[in-house]
């Protein structure tokens, strides 16, 4: 059975994060016995009818707009296609070692984003941000003798406070998010500017701690198997568990079988990217951070109440706060957090290149962050994205970058391409969400 809404009430949250049925935005305690069953609804009956259900399941997502990542994934298979077929350097392995570490740096400040946009919000101050916070930390720690990780620690301090600030202005005086942070983005590029100092770089040691982020691999062939099995080991425990606690609250659990395939098409990609990183340096260490950073911020967004609030403000304000949730505390918390994670993407593009200069956050930082976001599926109406659309959309642009630079395709080429995905993303998730409400999904 389902609400008025379409909703399933047993489910979890719905798109505003409130349980229907018990009005609440924890995990509801579903009664167990025949009551508990005539109440479920019928959509999570396909867990019990294997293959078959999955597949009805799937065909009435696609007619009701639910498509989720697989646009992004189909359009990441096809490209890295195109690209292998027209240079056979581009699948190898250090054309990939090399790509997952390039989509680091941006991917952080991308993760920050999809929690503003996860509120229909924006944050245009995130390129700025980062470029402020890498001078912050190449001045103290380089000009004023600072140890490496107090001065990295102080720019992640500064870039949340300074995120602090924009969502007190957004929530607290009303002042639109969109004018907020497009008057900070000016504000921290002269803040940037003024760190540096006239002559607008500091070099950084090549040896040090913070250049090390980004040039540190671990060649041991078990650091990468290692993690493969982790991620393969962790996600079957997971789905079991969960299995038991679905049973034991009386709704349908996945299949054993289900539960295999998913672990096995895991386990593949796991350990086939374990594979090609382990024929050129190994695992970097920049993209083990920002895996387990995508990992992080996903479980706090799908699996805490914290999480659940955003998604109930992103979805529908006004319930929310009917709801008792503080919404300003909402809106200024995913702000804090967007200055933090800007601040550590500028620590990794400093990293990078072993300095923090006045080009550092600048250019086109900011519009490769939102638009990874976008790509990989986060919707810019707000209620709907993960962390991993980071991941995802930093893959799809990163991978552009990387095959047109192969085939000495010009900047402004590859502008216009990225463009053209991103608008194609937009518009798939705008057409998406008129499917859904034509369904009575949204």
């Amino acid at each position: 059975m389902t609400d008025p809404t379409g909703e399933d009430p047993l489910a979890g949250p719905t798109r505003s994060g409130r349980h229907a049925k018990t009005g609440s935005f924890d995990d509801p305690v579903a009664p167990a016995g025949p009551a508990a069953q005539a109440q479920v609804d019928p959509r999570l009956l396909v867990r019990e009818q294997g293959l078959a259900g999955y597949l009805g399941e799937f065909k009435r997502r696609m007619r009701s707009g639910e498509l989720g990542s697989l646009p992004v994934v189909v359009g990441l298979i096809i490209i890295w296609a195109v690209f292998q077929s027209l240079n056979s350097q581009f699948l190898s392995p250090q054309n990939l070692s090399n790509l997952s570490v390039d989509i680091v740096a941006t991917g952080l400040i991308s993760v920050g984003i999809v929690f503003v946009l996860l509120l229909g919000e924006i944050d245009l101050s995130a390129g700025a941000l980062s470029g402020a916070a890498a001078a912050v930390l190449a001045v103290l720690h380089v000009n004023q003798g600072w140890s490496p990780l107090a001065a990295m620690l102080a720019s992640v301090a500064v870039a949340t406070l300074l995120g602090f600030v924009h969502g007190v202005f957004f929530a607290k005086v009303g002042v639109p998010s969109f004018v907020v942070t497009l008057a900070g983005m000016l504000a921290w590029t002269g803040l940037q500017l003024w760190v540096l100092g006239p002559n607008g770089t500091v070099n950084l040691p090549y040896e040090g701690l913070v250049a090390s982020l980004t040039s540190t691999y671990f060649n041991q062939v078990i650091a990468a198997y290692g993690l493969a099995g982790v991620a393969v080991a962790g996600f079957c425990a997971i789905s079991f568990a969960g299995n038991a606690r679905r049973r034991t609250a009386g709704i349908p659990t996945r299949t054993t079988g289900d539960i295999i395939l998913r672990t096995a098409v895991l386990a593949v990609m796991a350990f086939g990217a374990a594979y090609v990183l382990n024929q050129y340096k190994g695992l970097p260490l920049a993209l083990l951070i920002f895996l387990v950073v995508v990992v992080v911020a996903d479980f706090i967004q799908r699996r805490t109440r914290y999480g659940r609030k955003v998604f109930a403000v992103g979805g529908n304000i006004e319930a929310a706060r009917r709801a008792g949730i503080s919404v300003a505390w909402v809106r200024i918390s995913v702000f804090m957090i967007s200055g933090a994670m800007a601040a550590v993407g500028g620590i990794f593009a400093a990293s990078r290149i072993a300095s923090a200069s006045q080009a550092t956050g600048q250019s086109n930082v900011l519009m490769m962050a939102i638009a990874a976001a976008v790509i990989g599926g986060t919707s810019l109406f707000g209620g709907r994205g993960t962390a991993y659309s980071a991941l995802l959309g930093m893959l799809v642009i990163q991978s552009i970058a990387s095959g047109m630079a192969l085939q000495g395709v010009s900047n402004s080429i590859q502008f216009m391409v990225t463009g053209a995905v991103l608008l194609a993303a937009v518009v798939i998730d705008s057409v998406s969400r008129r499917s859904q409400k034509a369904a009575g999904r949204a």
